[in-house]
């Protein structure tokens, strides 16, 4: 019988063969699959993958090892797909994924995600003078919420929610993962970070009456309390 993890492979690569380009409105064929995708991965279990979760005191530390692992299951020029594994406490920090589809399904514990959109405005001066290389923008809070093996999968395209922060929460916590195309800094897909920017921090802060959270972000280095080791991947082989 086949496995769920290969069965996500083949739909994985048959849904993002031919992906809407960037500003392109996806088509039904599109979509279809990628609700079939969805559906797959609302299925998957951590035992699906031979993954037992980890124990609560493991927390993360700079002398015992990566805050985050991260398990290599596949990748073609279309996707990749692995798995992240959170200690107790660890966050992947907030981040961007340019011109990325991408899936995320918790195998076990929880995690909060909040997900960010940048907002076009027009380049006043304030913002002109703050940006100079483009590196402060704003973006709208888009969601914030938690996820347990329990939830669906959360979903980011180009344009909606493409930015996002990963909190471990209550212990450690794992999740599947699909990027789609694959992180490529040769093509433009670079893995770039950010941090809010407190509106004490930003001169004359623009009021709206918007619903959504309207905040600056400042594109930084990657943050020195984070970075991300590899372990091999336990669970049923990928072909493609």
């Amino acid at each position: 019988m086949t496995s769920i993890v290969q069965r996500i492979a083949r739909q994985a690569l048959v849904t993002f063969r031919s992906p809407p380009r960037l500003g392109e409105e996806p088509g039904k064929s599109f979509l279809e699959n990628h609700a079939k995708l969805n559906g797959l991965m609302t299925e998957v279990r951590a035992a699906d993958l031979k993954l037992v979760p980890r124990r609560a005191d493991d927390r993360p530390s700079h002398h015992g090892g990566p805050p985050v692992t991260y398990m290599h299951i596949c990748e073609t020029d279309q996707f990749s797909m692995g798995v992240f594994l959170l200690k107790s406490g660890a966050s992947i920090p907030l981040h961007d994924h340019p011109g990325m589809h991408g899936i995320l399904k918790v195998l076990y514990g929880k995690v909060r995600i909040s997900c960010f959109d940048r907002l076009e405005r027009p380049t006043g001066n304030t913002q002109a003078a703050a940006a100079q290389a483009g590196v402060l923008r704003r973006y709208a809070l888009r969601s914030n919420g938690e996820y347990t093996e329990e939830s669906g999968p959360c979903v980011l395209s180009p344009e909606r929610d493409n930015l996002h922060q990963i909190d471990a929460v209550d212990g450690p916590t794992a999740f599947m993962d699909i990027l789609a195309p694959p992180y490529d800094p040769d093509d433009g897909r670079d893995c770039h970070y950010y941090r809010v920017l407190p509106d004490s921090e930003v001169a004359n802060p623009e009021q709206t009456e918007q619903k959504e959270k309207e905040v600056w972000l400042m594109e930084i280095s990657q943050p020195s309390d984070f970075w991300c080791g590899g372990e091999p991947y336990p669970g049923p082989e990928v072909c493609l």
